[in-house]
């Protein structure tokens, strides 16, 4: 069962702000100050996704240099080699930067690792196998930005390195032709939330600057640029949200025969595709491939046009996707049996298993970290080096717990909340014991419990098609933009069941005495059986199209019961 969760209501808006909102219905002078806005300018401005800062790519740091030496490679015809990531982030920037250098010309060519056997970023047997294949740069998306020691093999096998990535940076940089990420030091660039894509994207529209001549757009790539940036959970602020507005309509609009497959066949009608769809639909999908496989599948349906192939790649990704369910499934079952023979008062969870499947185990520390609020680390224990992934909460960043240990690790990266490492199986103990006092240290005199928060308090008799129409305007949400949610009090339940292959959901018919709603709590089935008919609700308002119907619901995302 998960934890009990504590719930929290955002500060009601101020006089001031409520009159400088006035312009706005009453529901929205809430949302809005919830998120920063408290003037009817800066409100419209957020409304209509604009930016407030220069977003010229030629202020990141190497963009000159980089746009010169992509340049003349491409006069010469040099062999231009895409070093990408295998998740949706590093395909979508591989196929973006692919798609750009041969329409001006290039002669290009991706390199996506292997997860099995090669493992995340550069690694040096790749490079050696680029080399001897002719190619002379190399232009890394979404990773190289802390593998210093793969650029300086690559320059001693005579290979220039650009490296563009958005993860942050280790103690040391590369020392490659050019290095492009706006969380570099000394980086001018005003938005640091750019994902790997977003990142190839400036590169993208720097050289498009240099060849006006181009028929392609920048914005024919924004349907790139949304899946990687929604996948890989960028915040939906800033310049991210401008990106993924546009992103939609392009990705609503798309030519690209690959995406009209895979939605196909994932049941979405990609002409209404939002940023939750991207989330929970297409993303996994194109992660699977990566994840049980190898992410070519998933670039090819990025690049091809070509029907038939199209759908053959789709049918391949969704079966991918179910096998990759289950497995996770497998793997955090293991996981719980691994960490429950543990110390249960440990702030960090820590599993190994040799059987674990490296795709999954960041899927299955997510899970873990979400249940029992810990940082979890899964981990394939591969012979002689353990590889592991690792989730965390907003009280712990687990890189810079990583940092902490660096002299024991192979290599290691991420963000705050994610990370990844290599470490030889003779120090594997030892990261075990560092860690987990690391956590203890910094998490000991913390109340460790997850918190959901609402906008505000609503009847859901004041709820209707106009509210959830005005809600649009909040779009695109998602990390770092999230949808609205409200809590309603003494809703009677009228009927309940649990649906699901595993009956883990739970299905609502709730009324305030004035109206009802369906309600659909994911995850919440285990609630079934002591519910009582008068409930606390906290939820986000939704339509729900099934099978061509639509109509409107209240999506669960926690119950309190009502004595």
């Amino acid at each position: 069962m998960a934890l009990s969760r504590n719930w929290q209501i955002n500060t009601p808006i101020t006089r001031e702000a409520e009159e400088k909102l006035k312009s706005f219905p009453p529901i929205f002078r809430q949302l809005l100050f919830n998120r920063g806005y408290a003037t009817d300018e800066s409100a419209r401005s957020f409304l209509k996704a604009l930016v407030q800062f220069d977003t010229s790519p030629w202020q990141l740091k190497g963009m000159e240099r980089a746009v010169d030496r992509i340049k003349n490679a491409i006069k010469s015809s040099e062999l231009i080699t895409i070093y990408g990531d295998f998740d949706v982030d590093g395909v979508t920037a591989t196929a973006l930067m692919v798609e750009v250098l041969k329409n001006l010309g290039g002669n290009v060519v991706p390199y996506i690792p292997n997860r099995f056997d090669e493992g995340y970023g550069l690694n040096n047997d790749a490079l050696e196998s680029i080399q001897l294949d002719g190619c002379k740069l190399v232009i890394t998306v979404d990773c190289g930005i802390r593998s210093w020691e793969e650029v300086k093999h690559a320059g001693e096998l005579g290979l220039d390195i650009i490296i563009s990535d958005h993860h942050n940076p280790g103690k040391i940089l590369p020392e490659g032709y050019a290095v492009i990420n706006p969380k570099q030091p000394g980086d001018q660039y005003p938005d640091k939330d750019l994902a790997g894509v977003g990142v190839a994207w400036k590169i993208a529209e720097a050289l498009l600057e240099k060849y006006p001549e181009s028929d392609l757009k920048n914005n024919e790539l924004l349907d790139l640029v949304v899946l990687g940036t929604v996948a890989d959970l960028a915040p939906l602020i800033g310049e991210n949200r401008r990106l993924v507005r546009m992103g939609l309509h392009q990705l609503q609009h798309t030519s690209r025969q690959g995406l009209f497959s895979l939605a196909n066949v994932a049941g979405l009608n990609i002409k209404n595709c939002n940023a939750g769809n991207i989330g929970f639909t297409l993303g996994p999908r194109l992660n699977a491939s990566g994840r049980m496989e190898s992410a070519l599948a998933s670039y090819k349906l990025l690049v091809t046009q070509d029907i038939q192939l199209a759908g053959q790649l789709a049918q391949k990704l969704e079966s991918h996707n179910r096998e990759r369910q289950q497995i996770t499934r497998e793997t955090i079952e293991k996981a719980e049996q691994i960490i429950s023979n543990q110390n249960q008062n440990d702030y960090l969870l820590f599993a190994v298993d040799p059987d674990f499947n490296p795709g999954v185990v960041g899927l299955a520390a997510s899970r873990l970290s979400e249940k029992y609020y810990k940082p979890a680390i899964v981990c394939t224990d591969e012979g002689e080096t353990t590889r592991g992934s690792c989730r965390s909460i907003p009280e712990f960043h687990i890189t810079e717990a990583l940092d902490q240990c660096s002299e024991i690790l192979i290599r290691h990266g991420g963000h705050a909340a994610a990370a990844g490492f290599t470490v030889l199986n003779e120090n594997i103990d030892e990261l075990k014991k560092r860690l987990k006092l690391i956590a203890k240290d910094e998490l000991k005199d913390l109340e460790l419990r997850p918190t959901l928060c609402a906008d505000l308090e609503i009847s859901i008799s004041e709820l209707n098609e106009k509210v959830l129409e005005q809600l649009e305007w909040f779009e695109p949400t998602g990390y770092g933009n999230p949808q609205a949610v409200f809590v309603s009090r003494n809703v009677q339940v009228l009927s309940k069941r649990t649906v699901g292959n595993t009956n883990a959901h739970l299905k609502l018919v709730v009324s305030d005495g004035f109206s009802k709603f369906d309600a659909i709590g994911f995850n919440l089935g285990y609630l079934s059986t002591n519910l009582t008919k008068t409930i606390d609700i906290m939820f986000a308002f939704e339509m729900n199209e099934f099978n061509g119907q639509k109509n409107l619901q209240l999506r669960l995302l926690d119950i309190k019961l009502v004595e």
